[in-house]
């Protein structure tokens, strides 16, 4: 059911790093955002895999994990993603990419969590580092980063108080919590 789908596709940020992510994992999961819609349909985006150890160590320094977790600096070694998909952008297509790589990016997830696997969608990336780490064409524009991996920590979904915070957090035992505004809160009419 799309719904439980859905409900399971969390931004997970710790993972068992040592269960490895096959490269025809990696390519179904592609597969999957080739079928999504593409503006005017252009398709004008291309993905960079990785799920190699060396590779991996060079991705991992240009991306910024939890934006309001601030004394956390990214998963520790062991619980680091074990895969990743660069989504680019083509130029030489198009110079406007519009929301082609967020359908795409929601898609992939999706289709990792159905395969038992979860990951978190980062836009926040040293981009003119990781370019250089990956030697990445100027053709392509760096888009975002999907992490990938074998997760390992609890994500619980909760309401917003009315007036309350919709910043994310982690109790005591590790668990992250994630506030979501009501439907009644997002449904409006005029």
């Amino acid at each position: 059911m799309i719904e439980d789908l859905v409900f399971r596709n969390r931004s997970y940020r710790r993972f068992q790093e040592s269960y490895k992510i096959d490269e025809h994992t990696l390519r179904d999961l592609i597969k999957l955002a080739r079928l999504t819609p593409s503006g005017a349909n252009l398709q004008p985006l291309k993905y960079l895999l990785s799920n190699e150890p060396v590779k991996n160590d060079k991705i991992f320094p240009n991306l910024a994990w939890a934006g309001y977790l601030k004394n956390w600096p990214g998963p520790i070694e062991g619980e680091r993603p074990s895969a990743y998909v660069i989504i680019l952008g083509d130029k030489a297509i198009t110079k406007n990419f519009g929301c082609d790589h967020g359908i795409a990016a929601q898609t992939i997830l999706l289709g990792a969590t159905e395969k038992g696997l979860g990951g978190c969608m980062i836009g926040s990336i040293n981009r003119e580092n990781l370019r250089k780490a990956l030697h990445i064409p100027a053709e392509y524009e760096i888009l975002l980063v999907l992490a990938l991996g074998k997760p390992v920590e609890e994500v619980v979904i909760q309401p917003v108080v009315p007036g309350g915070e919709i910043k994310y957090w982690r109790d005591e035992k590790g668990v992250h919590h994630v506030p979501k505004r009501a439907l009644k809160e997002i449904i409006v009419e005029f």
